[in-house]
């Protein structure tokens, strides 16, 4: 009998480990689901798939907004039962409402309940007939309600069900679900966290943009697209405005660096090249040879890319394009007809490396009703992918574009080329006016310019007429 009664109870000791090895597995893929992403409805998913069907029959998870209104963000059953139709806006959690959902969405809890107690309940608010539908659909013979707890408030609750009587919820399963609803919880703040920081790094970042201006009869558009995998600002931008000479100047750049001071330098630098391209009306390669000697001297050690391009019409309804460019992707020049083609030409070092090297102007003649495309690395490049394949994409991209309206061309460009990553996107585009559509011959163009052509000395160097 003694013997009979030692291995009795290594028995019982091989099952209360057993569990214990159960309960510290189950946690761990629940944190591992929670933890691989920061989006909260993609992990608390995520974290539904890992419960079921070892905790329970179906689950869902219901979070409150910053006004305090329930949403139902996720319902999931093990049999894979349809159950979006029950997710969305719940009704308001009255403050006396002895429902469990509303007592544990106030704060208590985690509660156990069974079906005897919803059906008995006397409770004739929205959010108990809501709850009611719930349980009577999905079938809930069993269940624990557990809040969802950080930083002392409550941001939502997690339901977990059973729905045979074989398997019940009880008392004993109460310090695992609230284990679990409190990992929950912290998910489910840092992704709200996440969405908040990211949210004003964006806003940052997009104040620090420009407002285009008018440069008639050209037709601009931009667009920036932050990066979605960080919550850093980045060192992307792009300007355009017109010059006091008639023509446009268009820039796009690239600050190395995703942190509040590479936007910063960003911002600086940006004025600082508008400041030079409006007083010195040099080439632009002069121009950027000016402005890595300034930034140099008081941003010592940052490194950035740079285009600046001066647009002016030419003879026989074309335009003139002189640019510089110091380290950055070229641009792209798209005919109306779909042809395309790189300007590689007047290029150097990026900013911040030589600011004493010589910089080239490079002038192209662009043809009516052409696209031109300045853009920063993020449009084209992917991870582990060689940039001549990208650059190929971008090209055929672009030529397929070429006709829609040019609001269009951006936004189709960004749909297919882009596929979420980790550096931010800044592009600006300009549609030449078709053949015949010449600009004014004496008014200036452009918002807000009242500066005279004949304020300002005229160009001399030869470098700006060089092919």
């Amino acid at each position: 009998m003694a013997s009979e009664g030692a291995v009795g109870g290594g028995d019982d000791v091989d099952a209360v480990l057993q569990a214990a090895l159960q309960r510290l597995a189950l946690l761990a893929e629940a944190t591992d689901a929670l933890s691989s992403t920061l989006d909260g409805a993609v992990a608390l998913r995520r974290l539904c798939q890992v419960l079921l069907p070892q905790l329970a029959d179906w689950c869902a998870a219901d979070l409150l907004d910053e006004h305090g209104l329930a949403h139902r963000v996720v319902v999931a059953h093990w049999e894979r039962l349809p159950a979006s139709h029950l997710e969305g806006p719940l009704p308001p959690v009255l403050e006396a409402s002895s429902d469990p959902l509303a007592r544990v969405l106030r704060g208590a809890g985690p509660l156990v309940v069974d079906h005897g107690v919803m059906a008995s309940m006397e409770d004739g608010s929205a959010l108990h007939a809501a709850q009611g539908a719930l349980f009577s659909e999905l079938g809930a013979r069993s269940a624990v309600i557990a809040p969802l707890r950080a930083r002392r408030q409550t941001l939502g609750a997690l339901t977990l069900a059973r729905s045979g009587d074989a398997f019940t919820l009880t008392e004993n399963d109460l310090a695992l679900v609230e284990d679990l609803a409190h990992r929950t919880a912290l998910a489910v703040d840092n992704s709200r966290l996440h969405a908040s920081v990211q949210s004003t790094a964006e806003h940052l970042q997009r104040s620090l943009l420009p407002t285009l201006l008018d440069v008639a009869p050209l037709s601009v558009a931009a667009r920036y697209v932050p990066a979605r995998t960080a919550v850093e600002v980045g060192g992307d931008w792009y300007d355009c405005f017109a010059l006091p000479d008639g023509a446009a100047a268009l820039i796009i750049g690239d600050v190395t660096g995703h942190d509040l001071s590479a936007a910063v330098i960003m911002g600086q630098m940006r004025n600082m090249l508008r400041a030079l391209v409006c007083d010195r009306l040099e080439p632009p390669g002069d121009i950027l040879r000016r402005l890595d000697v300034i930034s140099h001297t008081l941003y010592g050690g940052h490194t950035a890319t740079c285009i600046y391009a001066h647009l002016e019409p030419g003879p026989h309804d074309s335009w003139q394009l002189t640019f510089a460019n110091a380290g950055h992707p070229p641009p792209l020049l798209v005919s109306h007809d779909g042809d395309t083609r790189y300007l590689s030409s007047g290029h150097s070092v990026l900013l911040g490396i030589e600011p004493d090297t010589p910089r080239p102007s490079s002038t192209h003649t662009l043809a009516p009703d052409s696209t031109l495309l300045l853009y920063t690395d993020g449009l084209f490049e992917r991870s582990g992918e060689d940039l001549d394949r990208g650059l190929a994409r971008l090209r055929q991209h672009a030529a397929a574009l070429t006709r829609e309206p040019l609001e269009v061309f951006c936004d189709e460009l960004l749909a297919g080329l882009v596929h979420g990553g980790n550096d931010d996107i800044a592009l600006l585009a300009v549609r030449l006016p078709p053949r015949g559509l010449k600009p004014p011959a004496e008014e200036p163009r452009g918002a807000g310019r009242t500066v005279p052509r004949r304020s300002r000395p005229p160009r001399t160097s030869p470098a700006m007429r060089r092919g």
